[in-house]
Parts: C-alpha cells; structure tokens; sequence
C-alpha cells in the first residue's frame, strides 16, 4: 500500500489562522466524523484549546453504526467532561439543541463580563475540526439563510464575519481546519476511507482494499448481501468486478472501477451504516 503523506500545504499559517481563531472566542465546537470517532480527532485537542469550553459533534451520525453511537458519545463525555451531541447534515432537528449547549457552556464567560461592569453579550463560538467533517454544513443549519452578519470583531481580518444566530449566540462563519502531519498509518487510510484527505496522497484501490478488510471483519453479511455475492465468498475488488461483469485488459477484473463504487458506495452510505474504529 502506497504510504499517504499527508501535510495540508501552508500548515504553519492554518495553525496561525486557527490560534487567532480560538483567541476570538468563548466556546468551540469541535466536529468529528461518528464513522471514525477516534480518527477523525484532533489527538492535542486539550493542548491546543487549553480549558476553553467545548461541544462535541458526532457529526455524520445518520451513516454510522446506530448501535455504537451512544457508546461513542458516553465514552467521549466521560474523557473530556464535555457534552456530546449526534448530528447529521440532512437534518435541522438538532439545531435548538446545539444553541441550547452553547448558550450552557459560554454563560460562565458572560457572567464574569457582567461582574466586571460589562453589557452582557453573545457567547461566541467557532467551529473547528478535521477537513471534510462537515464543519461547513454544522455552520450553515445554525447560520440559516434568514440570519444576518454583525461585521467584524476587533483584531479580526475581514475574511472572518460573524454571524447573530441568535440574541445570545455569534457564530464566526469560518470553519477553523485543524491541520495535522498524518504519521499513523491505521489513522491516515480511514480519513482517506471518509474523503478527509487530498485524493492526491492515497490511491483509490488501497483505500478500497483496506475499507473491505474492516467491513469484512465488522460487517461481513452486510457487504455480502449488498454486492450480492456467494456466501463465503472472500469480499474483494477482483470479486465485486467479476460479480458486475466489469472486465479490464486480457479480461482481468477492473479493480479500479471497482475501488471507486466501493469508496462511494460507503461515503454516501448506501452499503450500510458502519463505524470503522474499534472501541478498544
């Protein structure tokens, strides 16, 4: 398996970006993909948010295993003492919930304000997590269409709008993309599995031939079923092309038309819902 090097050109400048982001805040919402809990987390989330409050997302969830998703949100409150909401992007039934938690989190920080002498304000909040974990989705259900943008803060380039969510929430409408030199391997192929890293740094039919190896393992008679094939079957690129009838040079299977479906059909979760971390 051709090894992914994955280091998200400009790092220095995105780390600098999400530093001046998380100065300009009250609370942070961090979002992680609910199909790969663990690998889709910052592992220095504490480092670099320091003791500032935080809500967690299980964003995705309507594609993950409904089985493992309470466990993931148990063992997540438990370790951070955080709250952990699921979320999905099809829906806006979780929005009164994720406003409610924010308001929970950063009413602290408005009430020291108030001790001091200050007006009470909007909590402040921005979003930030891994590329692709639907960070811009979670903004847009809160911003909604009807909202308006109350300009820029003090010390915050113009690219950087804040958007009135409600009267006691601003929300900064840029996602904060947590940048991160990939060395784990395990980690890096599951991101790709998820589309969290360039196309460039992983080829299609690795990232397959690994995806089935896990869904073989955890969720065999779904995959089995779904691409139709014989019971006992090994669950394989070279046997999905074969069961399609997708033939390449010197009638070989066409593996890599095969990589494709499989990487979509997963993404989109047509195959199942699954979550691919193990909980040990």
């Amino acid at each position: 398996m051709k090894h992914i090097h994955w280091f998200p050109g400009h790092i220095a400048k995105a780390q600098k970006q999400l530093k001046d982001m998380l100065g300009l805040v009250d609370v942070v919402i961090e979002v992680i993909d609910a199909r790969i809990p663990l690998s889709s987390g910052y592992p220095e989330i504490e480092k670099l948010l320091g003791k500032k409050p935080r809500l967690i997302l299980l964003n995705k969830s309507d594609l993950a295993d409904e089985k493992k998703l309470d466990y993931w949100k148990n063992r997540f409150e438990k370790s951070t003492g955080y709250p952990v909401l699921k979320t999905c992007a099809a829906k806006n039934t979780d929005i009164s919930a994720i406003e409610n938690k924010i308001a929970e989190l950063g009413k602290e920080k408005i009430e020291a304000l108030v001790r001091k002498g200050l007006q009470p304000r909007p909590v402040r909040v921005v979003v930030v997590g891994m590329p692709n974990v639907g960070k811009s989705s979670i903004i847009n259900k809160l911003i909604k269409k009807a909202k308006t943008k109350v300009g820029a803060k003090a010390g915050v380039t113009k690219t950087q709008q804040w958007v009135r969510v409600n009267p006691k929430i601003d929300l900064l409408d840029t996602p904060g993309i947590i940048p991160m030199k990939q060395e784990n391997q395990q980690t890096a192929i599951k991101l790709a599995m998820v589309n969290s890293v360039s196309e460039n740094a992983y080829e299609n039919e690795d990232a397959a031939r690994e995806l089935l190896k896990i869904l073989e393992k955890k969720y065999k008679q779904n995959i089995t079923d779904y691409y139709n094939l014989e019971e006992n079957t090994e669950i394989s690129l070279e046997n999905i092309a074969l069961k399609r009838n997708w033939l390449a040079k010197e009638g070989k299977p066409d593996v890599t038309k095969a990589a494709v479906m499989v990487l979509t059909d997963f993404r989109t979760g047509k195959t199942g819902r699954f979550t691919l971390d193990d909980e040990e």
